[in-house]
């Protein structure tokens, strides 16, 4: 039912039988802006001290990082464009302000094209890729690039496919369902823009060969169990084992069942799916 969403590839070697791409033919094929990007240090999942605090991160190609508005106070514009960001998921839309004469880019909703009008602020509309307070957004609505109070970015719900929706409003707080299940209150001040990210069918990619993996700047993953037993808890064994004990880390913590979240917001009230 989904092939007519990949691309048609001729499998001559075993990488390109598996390869799967998705078709984007609505991508623009013209050149970034040039003055809204800036070179980044790579850090290969390395700290201050060059300890690997990020394992299996190491290569890739260059790639140069897109400045986005995440913020989205009183900008307007018209689609020029949506493109490819190495650097995210989801994809961008390159925006024109007839004001003030200038260009900017913004995350990408889906079924946002080419001449669409995107608004925020006090003046904006309920329509697709428009950002503006919770207070003005009705209940039900589907947002991302949620701010967590009034004078932050966006910075929830803003991967490929990614979303929360609007369930409950009252004086001073909204209600927001995340895609995770949890339910978090946020200002009614704090700003949203209104949408699935777009790019939602990005995890139906198979990359084909582990060399295209590499190009992303990601390394081998080696199994604990494949491990001796000075390297990792599962490590060792006769012949082949399943480790003998609950899945942990190599430092001997558990690894599947605790929470994930060092989040201190008091405003978060947890709703769990069962």
């Amino acid at each position: 039912m989904l092939e007519h969403i990949f691309k048609k590839t001729r499998p001559v070697t075993p990488s390109l039988r598996r390869l799967k791409l998705l078709q984007r033919p609505f991508l623009s094929k013209d050149k970034f802006l040039k003055l809204h990007t800036r070179g980044i240090q790579r850090s290969y999942g390395k700290n201050n001290f060059g300890r690997i605090t990020v394992k299996h991160r190491g290569g890739g190609h260059k790639r140069l990082y897109r400045k986005l508005d995440f913020t989205r106070r009183d900008t307007k514009g018209i689609v020029e464009a949506v493109e490819y960001d190495p650097f995210r998921t989801a994809f961008i839309a390159r925006l024109y302000d007839f004001d003030l004469k200038q260009h900017s880019y913004i995350l990408a909703p889906k079924n946002l094209f080419c001449g669409s009008f995107v608004n925020s602020g006090y003046s904006a509309d309920i329509q697709l890729g428009h950002s503006l307070s919770l207070e003005k957004i009705p209940v039900g609505s589907i947002v991302h690039n949620i701010a967590s109070t009034s004078n932050k970015k966006g910075q929830i719900a803003r991967a490929a496919g990614t979303f929360a929706q609007l369930i409950q409003k009252t004086r001073y707080y909204a209600r927001l369902r995340l895609m995770s299940g949890e339910q978090r209150l946020f200002p009614l001040n704090s700003s949203a823009t209104l949408g699935i990210v777009s790019n939602d069918n990005w995890k139906l990619l198979n990359l084909g060969k582990a060399g295209r993996n590499r190009w992303k700047n990601w390394r081998p993953y080696v199994r604990g169990v494949a491990m001796n037993p000075i390297d990792h808890p599962h490590g060792g064994g006769e012949g082949k084992t399943s480790g003998g004990q609950p899945s942990v880390t190599p430092w001997g913590k558990p690894t599947k069942g605790p929470k994930t979240s060092s989040s201190k917001n008091h405003l978060i009230v947890v709703s769990r799916k069962k």
